[in-house]
């Protein structure tokens, strides 16, 4: 490990920046490097500027993910090496205003039912019924799942911005966890693998778990598991609860991140759907299980 790398992860590591942030950080300085094959600390700011230029240009990476680079590159100028922000400038881009793609309650039911087996099936109702983020449910832990009458939630251990939070817990979807640890008697990971060294499930794991159901089912609405954490939103929204409560079980630091979710919200949901808001699983229509 050389020296600046050992300076970067070192003061992401001081900042608490989450784990996957330290990798994609490390990971497109060294890329930088390659390019050049020189030391990022001798480069110019114009080199810098070019090599974006060159994700736009000839790698056609989405300016979400050329943004990922620049802030990589103004943490390491600018944090590390204390560069000042006007001399050394790395330009981003501003991010497109784009509502995601919500799926009807008919079309989540059908990726639910073609899940490809129970543990498959568990985690996607997990992503919908909690509206995780994709690394948030792949960390959950069976002692994570409080299923006490007077509690009814999950804690979330260090989501996004280490921050950790309680969402709440349907019945519904308690019902279903019993039924998986009674089936596959999951260890310390809920997701974790069946057999080998206990760990977490990997995130392209549950990506794929995701796109293989949602194919199966003939949904050609792009997105990935992501998208069910924006379903659950809406749906919530859909079925009377409030703004300050869902910015809170979604873990968003600001609520004008959370009304995004207004402009996807149908005013005139059947009215069966509002009954209880939580039972997100048992609001779906009846589908077959494969």
């Amino acid at each position: 490990m050389t020296p600046l790398r050992q300076r970067m992860l070192d003061a992401l590591v001081l900042r608490g920046m989450a784990a996957r942030t330290q990798e994609s950080y490390v990971e497109a300085v060294s890329r930088l490097a390659r390019y050049y094959r020189r030391n990022p600390e001798s480069l110019t700011a114009e080199q810098v500027q070019q090599y974006l230029l060159h994700l736009v240009r000839e790698r056609h990476l989405a300016r979400a993910s050329v943004n990922q680079y620049g802030c990589a590159f103004r943490f390491l100028y600018g944090t590390v090496l204390g560069l000042d922000g006007q001399a050394f400038q790395i330009p981003l881009a501003p991010q497109l205003q784009r509502l995601p793609q919500i799926l009807s309650r008919a079309e989540v039911a059908a990726v639910l039912a073609c899940a490809h087996d129970l543990r498959a099936h568990v985690l996607l109702s997990c992503a919908y019924g909690l509206g995780l983020r994709v690394s948030e449910l792949c960390a959950l832990r069976v002692e994570h799942i409080d299923g006490a009458a007077d509690r009814m939630c999950v804690h979330v251990v260090q989501g996004k911005g280490a921050r950790d939070r309680y969402v709440p817990l349907g019945g519904d979807l308690l019902a279903l966890l019993r039924r998986y640890w009674q089936s596959c008697r999951p260890r310390q990971w809920l997701f974790g693998p069946r057999t080998g060294q206990p760990r977490a499930l990997h995130v392209q794991l549950a990506q794929r778990t995701y796109c293989r159901a949602r194919d199966t089912a003939g949904i050609t609405k792009v997105g990935g598991i992501h998208t069910l954490r924006h379903c659950y939103a809406t749906h919530l929204l859909e079925a009377g609860v409030d703004l300050y409560s869902l910015q809170q079980w979604l873990g968003h630091n600001h609520v004008s991140t959370t009304t995004r979710y207004l402009h996807l919200a149908r005013p005139d949901l059947p009215e069966g759907a509002r009954r209880e808001p939580l039972a997100l699983l048992t609001a779906l229509p009846a589908m077959p299980m494969h």
